[in-house]
């Protein structure tokens, strides 16, 4: 064959192959799922940021936010593989320990649990301590057996006899003054003021002690052992989604949040984010100087010692199976805060 059609034939297979290049996708984004705990609201922000603003797709991901609410099973669907990630809480992970399910927290977005106690402005409640005196506290099954037992046994006053059932509307704390409520920081405060006119009194039970970590990034043990580098870039795309949430142009990111859940106004989502930065909900402890996201073995021990005291989990538990932090607390993000 002469140089001529030598060249030609070279020719004609380049261009053959980049006819074939051109029908796939230069680079392939991995799909990633990621369950929330409940429906879509601002404390699930810096998820929908990565997706609005093109961060997930920077670190070569696809992700689809899986939304909780009433009637989600999303920790059911991590369990069996057909999400890839999910928003636990440390009490779920180290329950799971506790039955063999492998597990793992591999960050922590909210170093402060956003629980809170309500009480009302003219009921003589001013400190936490205070809300002793009430006769009346307002809490959930989970609350009862869990952050109101730590009250019971690190203050004096609290008592049994003031439990009664919070079927998650606030009429009966609003009928009743010298009653107290549970709440989420972000979210009940702003409907009482909304509907009264007033504003409760807030306590929030991280700032006197009681320590879960909460909103967490989890995914099972199999996935950190497989594809560790998956893992890395969901969490670090992820703190960066936060940043520019809480720091940046948030407007797209809202509107996906409000495409998701109808309900939800442009006032709660404001209120929302202002509680989370006053209360230091993402940035504090270890977060302040680590980034968004730092889980440590101290700050999972503490809670775990917390848990243990009210005999909520034995304490030759091994805790440390229900967390991995070789992912966070590597100051990602920090730099996009303005």
């Amino acid at each position: 064959m002469s140089n001529a059609l030598k060249t030609k034939a070279f020719l004609a297979v380049m261009g053959l192959l980049a006819a074939v290049a051109t029908t796939q996708p230069a680079n392939a984004l991995d799909k990633v799922t990621y369950g929330t705990n409940w429906l879509a609201e601002a404390e699930h922000g810096g998820f929908y940021q990565a997706i609005a603003d093109g961060t997930y797709k920077k670190y070569g991901l696809d992700v689809e936010i899986v939304q909780g609410g009433p009637n989600a099973a999303n920790q059911a669907l991590l369990i069996s593989g057909k999400i890839d990630f999910y928003m636990g809480s440390p009490q779920q992970e180290i329950d799971a320990v506790k039955q063999g399910i492998p597990i793992v927290d591999v960050a922590a977005i909210f170093q402060k649990d956003p629980q809170v106690l309500i009480a009302h402005p003219d009921a003589g409640v001013d400190k936490f301590e205070d809300l002793a005196k009430l006769p009346t506290i307002f809490l959930g099954k989970d609350g009862y057996v869990t952050f109101f037992e730590w009250m019971k046994a690190n203050f004096p006053g609290f008592k049994d006899e003031q439990y009664k059932p919070y079927n998650f509307s606030p009429a009966p704390f609003l009928a009743d003054k010298q009653s107290a409520q549970q709440g989420y920081l972000t979210s009940e405060p702003y409907e009482i003021q909304k509907q009264t006119g007033w504003e409760p009194k807030v306590f929030l039970l991280a700032d006197s002690g009681y320590s879960p970590y909460s909103t967490m990034i989890t995914t099972q043990a199999s996935l950190v052992q497989k594809n560790p580098d998956l893992v890395q870039r969901f969490v670090n795309a992820s703190i960066e989604g936060w940043y520019n949430y809480l720091y940046g142009d948030n407007k797209a990111a809202n509107e996906l949040i409000k495409k998701d859940n109808p309900d939800m106004t442009d006032g709660q989502i404001a209120y929302s984010i202002a509680k989370m930065k006053e209360y230091g909900i993402l940035e504090s402890g270890d977060a302040a100087d680590k980034g968004i996201g730092c889980i440590t073995d101290a700050h999972y021990k503490k809670f775990f010692d917390q848990m243990v005291q009210i005999k909520l989990f034995d304490a030759d538990t091994d805790y440390k199976k229900a967390f991995d932090p070789q992912f966070a607390c590597k100051g990602v993000g920090m730099s996009l805060k303005k």
